[in-house]
């Protein structure tokens, strides 16, 4: 590996022109292709294997066009000072927005809340559902201007109005503004690291040609593939992160090299076949942790699991091709003032500095590595704890601010009708076998209407054929709540009896019930994920770094971090602590799909900080140094570049907190906590400790299994060694060279 990287790296450096020109026309074609692409439309939720999915399903089959996708809008009306809505005057003002409302040129429907029944008991409130003919992503901006000013022409009246639905939901794409943050916070941070212009601004160039690659080729895919606006969004979030720190590395590793006296084209070449061995296995770890998101068999999970996957694929490949030729192109603007002095005065510049911050905190863990420890893992546990009390929903209106319309809209429903109404249920009765359907039908919703915690069952709505009925069930709590939970279990677990006193069968699904079987499938399936992934990132890390103990120390190690961040998540936007910070208003159950999908990025670049600093330990421990010794190394020459990659990593996830999508927002702080303390407690307290106290076992291997398992070389011991099959072969493509 590390011998063919090397000759990988050299070429590169020699043919940098060749090699920018081909990704140049890569970017070229790309961007030709997602610029051209027709718009994707945008795909429904859909889960499979799931009674809310199966029932859904049963609905599109029996009732054709019942659920179309045509965007809508709640409009809901409240009487101001305690009067009523069926007041004159207020009557008056409603029918009046009504009227209105319907006449947008995409509008389908407008329901008369004075006719339908839509009035609470009290009088005080009453709404309307417009619907449109095209769905949420398909409303022209004309249309949505129109509701916005139907909206306040009828708040002129007097009456308090607010709006809910997709139809106000914001469809564009990703405003910019974490991308802007997290690279600025970058390009500060490599300045620090570097010293240089140049060394800062390589990382990030590369990592934006990477990103804009992948965003290119996302945006062409989308619509053959009905690729959600998560996709992108989440390639993008990945993609900068890894891109910056995997170039990051192989540039930190060519000024050390150069720094030990050699060429520029060698330098290239070493720290290719060194670093960027490292940076092969990182992106491998990445790789299996996203792509295995595709067994949790969520379509949505594991359409953002490959596109993330596929950014981090390009960022691995340019780190290896494309950062040598601009090292090419630049081989000294890279290096520090002082050893650019050096080259210009005709000297060697060599790296005489023996002690830094990181040998100095490896020589503190090494002296005192048990309450290190100790104490990290303690710290971790604490952390940890609030997990215990998690809950698994997806947060709607009631996570949104109080600033807008759509979270007073649902207020303003859940006390005028009671706080279920936002969360119906709707039962599916399946008919076809029974002898009388209606009878069978008005059997299964009386039942259902009698359990505790319904307030009420709407009128059964037959199809064409009279063989398949649909009515809502109200319940009396929220739809969030774990009343309801209980209650859908309920109904569920009541079906035998029902349906053998129906004679038909039924389920239970709409948006309550579907985020309430998604909760439970993620749950169930999250064992069997860690179980493939880490499983199969043990075996890659077995191979690395041939030792037993090392990867389940690494594996132990991101359990610890990713319960950590998870209980760091529920504290903020379930228990609400800090919310306020975060811009969190209303805190709620943590979004079914974040602990998985927090489990399969995290461990990924969990794995990519492992990588590259046992990496280092490794390498000096294969060329002769004590296992202590070892440690001492990798800290000297990994430490700082691995701080400043968490640093970069963190900036960059930090900067989608301020997403206004509420899943974005928890995605964002869960990754940028766990990049934390994975790097700063994980990597550099508990894996230096840890290697103290096992010594020379930290390395052990079975003999048995030394040889069964393949060499991969990831520390460049072929390079030095001269007896190497591989190194033979590179020193005799150097001499022609």
């Amino acid at each position: 590996m590390a011998a063919f990287l090397y000759r990988l790296g050299r070429s590169a450096f020699r043919r940098r022109w060749t090699v920018a020109l081909v990704w140049a026309a890569v970017l070229a074609a790309v961007g030709l292709a997602g610029m051209t692409a027709p718009e994707a439309e945008e795909e429904p939720f859909a889960m499979p294997g799931i009674e809310s999915q199966e029932a859904f399903d049963l609905m599109e089959e029996r009732f054709p066009g019942a659920a179309a996708d045509g965007a809508t809008a709640r409009v809901v009306f409240v009487s101001p000072n305690g009067e009523k809505v069926t007041a004159t005057e207020n009557k008056e003002a409603v029918e009046a927005a009504i009227a209105e409302l319907g006449d947008g040129t995409q509008v389908a429907s407008t329901v008369d809340p004075y006719e339908s029944g839509a009035v609470s008991e009290n009088g005080s409130t009453a709404y309307t559902t417009v619907t449109y003919k095209v769905d949420a992503a398909g409303l022209t901006d004309a249309s949505r201007s129109h509701l916005d000013e139907s909206l306040e022409h009828a708040r002129d009246s007097g009456l308090i109005v607010e709006a809910g639905g997709d139809a106000l939901e914001d469809v564009g794409g990703p405003s910019g503004t974490a991308e802007a943050i997290g690279i600025s916070v970058a390009a500060v941070v490599l300045l620090i690291t570097f010293g240089s212009l140049a060394a800062a601004g390589l990382p990030l160039l590369t990592a934006l040609i990477g990103v804009g690659i992948s965003l290119f080729a996302i945006t062409a895919l989308a619509g053959p593939l009905g690729l959600a606006d998560t996709t992108s969004t989440v390639a993008i979030m990945l993609g900068l992160a890894v891109g910056i720190d995997y170039a990051l590395f192989i540039v930190s590793r060519y000024r050390e090299e150069r720094a030990n006296g050699w060429t520029a084209q060698e330098a290239v070449a070493l720290a290719t076949g060194t670093a960027g061995s490292a940076v092969v296995f990182a992106g491998l770890t990445v790789v299996i942790a996203l792509a295995g998101l595709s067994v949790v068999g969520i379509p949505m999970l594991t359409e953002m699991g490959l596109g993330a996957a596929g950014a981090v694929v390009v960022g691995v490949l340019i780190a290896l091709t494309l950062v040598p030729a601009f090292l090419g192109f630049w081989p000294n603007a890279i290096l520090t003032r002082k050893a650019r002095r050096a080259n210009r005065a005709g000297g060697t510049p060599r790296e005489t500095r023996k002690v830094n911050g990181g040998t100095r905190w490896a020589s503190f863990v090494l002296r005192r590595p048990l309450p290190v420890l100790l104490a990290a893992v303690a710290g971790l546990g604490a952390l940890a704890l609030p997990m215990t009390d998690l809950q698994l929903g997806m947060p709607g209106d009631e996570a949104k601010s109080t600033n807008t319309t759509q979270r007073r809209a649902y207020d303003a429903l859940a006390e005028g009708f009671g706080p279920g109404f936002n969360g119906p249920l709707t039962v599916v009765v399946d008919a076809k076998d029974a002898d009388d359907p209606k009878a069978a039908a008005e059997t299964v919703s009386e039942r259902i209407g009698g359990t505790e915690g319904v307030v009420s069952v709407s009128p059964a709505q037959f199809n064409e054929s009279g063989d398949t009925a649909l009515f809502s069930v109200v319940p009396t709590t929220a739809p969030t709540g774990q009343e309801t939970k209980d209650l859908v279990n309920t109904i569920r677990g009541d079906r035998p009896g029902i349906e053998s006193a129906a004679g038909a069968t039924f389920e239970v699904t709409g948006t309550t019930a579907m985020n309430i079987d998604v909760s439970e499938k993620v749950q169930s399936a999250l064992v069997p994920y860690l179980l493939v992934v880490v499983g199969l990132a043990v075996i890659l890390l077995l191979v690395v770094f041939r030792s037993i103990l090392v990867p389940l120390k690494a594996a132990a190690g991101f359990l610890l971090s990713v319960l950590a961040s998870l209980g760091a998540v529920v504290v903020v936007f379930q228990q609400g602590h800090g919310a306020d910070l975060l811009g969190v208003e209303t805190t709620g159950p943590i979004m079914s799909l974040m602990p998985i999908f927090l489990v399969g990025i995290v461990f990924g670049l969990a794995m990519d900080y492992e990588v590259f600093l046992v990496s280092r330990m490794r390498e000096a421990y294969v060329h002769g140094e004590r296992p202590a010794q070892a440690v001492t190394s990798g800290f000297r020459h990994s430490a700082r570049v691995v701080v400043a990659a968490a640093l970069i990593m963190i900036a960059v996830f930090s900067g989608f907190i301020g997403d206004s999508d509420a899943m974005i927002k928890m995605i964002g702080f869960g990754l940028a906590s766990a990049v934390l303390l994975d790097a700063f407690v994980v990597r550099m307290a508990i894996v230096p400790a840890v290697l103290a106290l096992l010594g020379e076992r930290a390395w052990w291997l079975p003999k048995w299994l030394d040889r069964i398992l393949p060499r991969v070389d990831v520390e460049g011991e072929a390079l030095t060694r001269p007896d190497e099959p591989e190194a033979e072969a590179a020193e005799k493509d150097l001499a022609r060279a």
